[in-house]
């Protein structure tokens, strides 16, 4: 039974936007199949999570062809997870965008183009989460970089084309490379399958390992934005609609995370990474909030800061612990919905205030007390303070490294250095987030004209960020959408245990993979 439900996560998505295509001339049931159809995915997705934390991972071979001839599809507690949380959030963003979309006459999001190109982002994701060979996880790659150029273009103007374009090239690039390592890998092993491999490539020399490992990591860098490969992010995300930029600050560059997992998990478990890995965290920590520091403009620092936090996952994949893998797919849950909440907060502030930069914001706690809850619930959580859930995540991390170093190691002082940098980018973070809302929130608006402060003294504005957009109003569903996600991040908080009870025992499979590996490939165990 649960087999059955595997497909279904890519399929009803992919149906629905076929039907939202053709019921493009009837607004009303174009979003009534759009939002059934993520909804019901939703409840396959849970279902699914139930199945495989108490049965095991569950396997389908599509067409009846067994690995590797076939394609295979793949859930375990890890791609469950991802699964759930990800159709939540998706769900919870179509309905902000409906809102908007109706109080605007949908010119933002024009529902003809918007919702098919939604759910085939949605397809996307999904398929990448649950793909059993490499080759689908780049077809799960390219869905998402098509329908995702349409829904960051959607408007047309020409910011956001230039956006479009820089973001097309940088994900054509790293397509390219992954696409490339696919090619090796394949001519060396004679298998894409993620389960095969993981058997087959620890027979290649170590030099060869080591170039198809890079090759990978450096198409998922990419796609995760982790530094040096994280220069396009912030120039992208922030120009396109409220509803988009949320949808890909909070999933997209978790694909690339999850794809990093799997790569050092299953595929490539026998090659030693860890001090690169360690390296790299470290740096798109610190390189990533410094660049926040210096943003006078909320979308573009939550860009910033998106990228900074990227650090911490690739941290606690780095220590390849259970404490360590387990804090990590912590994390993920839990940035994905604080920051996806984010993005919508400021959605709501553009159309509350009319801008989104300090330069030109001021009073809105005393104009809507509830937008400066909204705000700051998440932004107190992303800066990790006690008892949220960043804190808690951050903290597990910590610990795991403290654990790793504990052990001792040429690489035990590496770790330590890469702690203190999180503890400093959670800090810089808070510091950030606070001074955008003392100047828009707790700052009087009659201050707002010549206002001179020490905290607005090193900030720059975005790029053709002069134009001051029209106050409109705001629809109640947009406010109940990005509510019901700030309570799902309390949720995080008051539900730490079980979750990261979960995410343990998801941190363990990855750590011994045997059972994947038998359950896709029989007779393929180390």
């Amino acid at each position: 039974m649960t087999a059955v439900l595997v497909p279904l996560v890519v399929l009803i998505p992919l149906l629905g936007a076929a039907s939202a295509l053709i019921l493009g001339r009837h607004r009303r049931a174009q979003i009534a199949v759009s939002f059934g159809a993520l909804t019901a995915v939703t409840v396959v997705a849970v279902a699914l999570l139930i199945a495989v934390d108490t049965t095991g991972p569950a396997v389908v071979y599509i067409g009846g062809w067994n690995a590797p001839w076939g394609i295979t599809l793949v859930v375990d507690r890890l791609s469950a997870i991802m699964l759930v949380i990800s159709a939540i959030m998706l769900l919870v963003v179509l309905a902000y965008s409906i809102g908007q979309g109706i109080a605007d006459q949908h010119r933002e999001t024009p529902v003809s183009i918007f919702h098919p190109s939604y759910l085939i982002l949605s397809a996307g994701v999904f398929d990448a989460f649950i793909a059993g060979d490499l080759f689908n996880l780049y077809v799960g790659f390219e869905i998402l970089l098509s329908a995702s150029y349409v829904l960051l273009t959607l408007g047309g103007t020409g910011e956001r084309i230039r956006a479009g374009v820089t973001y097309i090239i940088v994900s054509l690039v790293s397509s390219l490379f992954f696409l490339s390592a696919i090619g090796l890998i394949y001519g060396a092993t004679g298998t894409v399958n993620i389960a095969q491999l993981s058997v087959r490539l620890a027979e290649l020399p170590g030099s060869v390992q080591l170039m198809l490992h890079l090759l990978l990591l450096t198409a998922f860098g990419i796609k995760a934005a982790v530094f040096p490969l994280s220069f396009w992010l912030p120039d992208s995300y922030p120009t396109a609609p409220a509803p988009v930029t949320a949808v890909f600050a909070g999933l997209l560059t978790k694909v690339g995370v999850y794809a990093i997992i799997r790569t050092e998990t299953v595929i490539f478990k026998d090659s030693d990474l860890s001090v690169l890995l360690l390296v790299i965290g470290g740096l798109t920590m610190l390189i990533g909030i410094l660049g926040a520091l210096t943003q006078a403009d909320i979308k573009r620092l939550l860009s910033f800061t998106l990228v900074s936090h990227i650090g911490y996952m690739i941290f606690g994949i780095a220590l390849m612990s259970q404490l360590g893998l387990a804090a990590t797919i912590f994390y993920v849950v839990h940035h994905i919905t604080v920051q996806t909440t984010l993005f919508l907060t400021t959605g709501l502030i553009e159309r509350f205030g009319g801008a989104t930069s300090i330069n030109r914001l001021a009073g809105l706690l005393k104009a809507s007390p509830l937008l400066g809850v909204l705000f700051f619930i998440p932004a107190l959580n992303l800066g990790g303070i006690p008892p949220f859930s960043g804190f808690l995540g951050k903290t597990g991390l910590f610990l795991a490294g403290a654990e790793s170093a504990g052990r001792g190691g040429p690489d035990a002082w590496l770790i330590w250095v890469v702690i203190g940098v999180g503890a400093i980018t959670s800090l810089i973070t808070l510091y950030a987030l606070t001074r955008f809302w003392n100047m828009a929130f707790w700052r009087p608006r009659s201050q707002l004209e010549g206002y001179e402060s020490a905290l607005l003294g090193s900030v720059v504005e975005a790029p053709e960020g002069a134009t001051v957009t029209a106050t409109r109003t705001t629809p109640v569903l947009m406010v109940v959408a990005t509510s019901v996600l700030v309570m799902v991040t309390i949720c995080l908080t008051v539900f730490a245990g079980p979750l990261f009870d979960l995410t343990g025992r998801a941190a363990a499979d990855l750590l011994d993979p045997n059972t994947y590996v038998s359950l896709v490939f029989p007779g393929g165990v180390r």
